[in-house]
């Protein structure tokens, strides 16, 4: 199955360079360029990519509204958000996530990091896996005040499925999850999708997020 991908960024110098990138990478295909937010959710719904490699600071509607629009249309339920940005801030992190972003990257990742991310996130998993990142969801989560969090829903998943919130909040992936508890891949995404479903978790960045304000997770690095 090819994966259909839009870029985002107002430099064209960089945005034609992902482009060329993910355009010559095995089962993607770029379907679409916008140099600003409001053109990415227009495109977004004339295109329905899988993947939408988004800017953060753009001028007028900026990255994090735009990820918000798109995430946030019933109509592009099948359309995930990854933020490919230089600003990798507590601000930033936080609002992208909040926003719907299924993850984040530094541009200055390697080729393949990108390319491995864009496929991760066709797959509706997350990319939380740098330290920095934890650090920073961590740390921004755990110093606001904390919105209600269903207890109820917490206490209801079972030993298996609260072990995996805890790996997925440690930046694992299906395949790190299924080595550490000796299971098949398929089996750690059940778990890991029966924990986001009783949560009523989106994405596994909203996992993570409900697990740090729950206090399942704590903040510490």
């Amino acid at each position: 199955m090819t994966v259909r991908v839009l870029v985002v960024d107002d430099q064209e110098l960089i945005r034609a360079g992902f482009a060329a990138l993910l355009g010559v990478s095995e089962g993607i295909e770029v379907v679409g360029e916008a140099a600003d937010g409001a053109r990415a959710v227009e495109l977004a719904r004339d295109l329905r990519p899988d993947v939408v490699v988004m800017d953060l600071r753009m001028p007028g509607t900026d990255g994090i509204s735009a990820t918000a629009q798109i995430v946030g249309d019933p109509g592009l339920a099948g359309v995930h958000v990854l933020v490919l940005t230089t600003f990798e801030d507590d601000e930033h992190v936080i609002g992208a996530l909040r926003a719907g972003a299924a993850g984040f990257l530094g541009k200055g990742v390697r080729p393949q990091v990108l390319v491995d991310a864009v496929r991760t996130v066709a797959a509706g998993d997350s990319l939380l896996s740098p330290q920095a990142t934890r650090s920073l969801i961590a740390r921004a989560v755990t110093t606001e005040p904390r919105p209600s969090v269903d207890g109820e829903a917490f206490r209801s998943l079972t030993d298996r499925e609260r072990e995996v919130v805890l790996l997925v909040a440690e930046g694992m992936s299906n395949d790190d999850i299924s080595v550490r508890l000796h299971v098949t891949p398929l089996t750690a995404k059940t778990h890991v999708n029966r924990a986001m479903s009783k949560l009523g978790a989106r994405d596994r960045a909203q996992l993570v997020v409900l697990a740090y304000r729950s206090g399942l997770v704590t903040g510490e690095a």
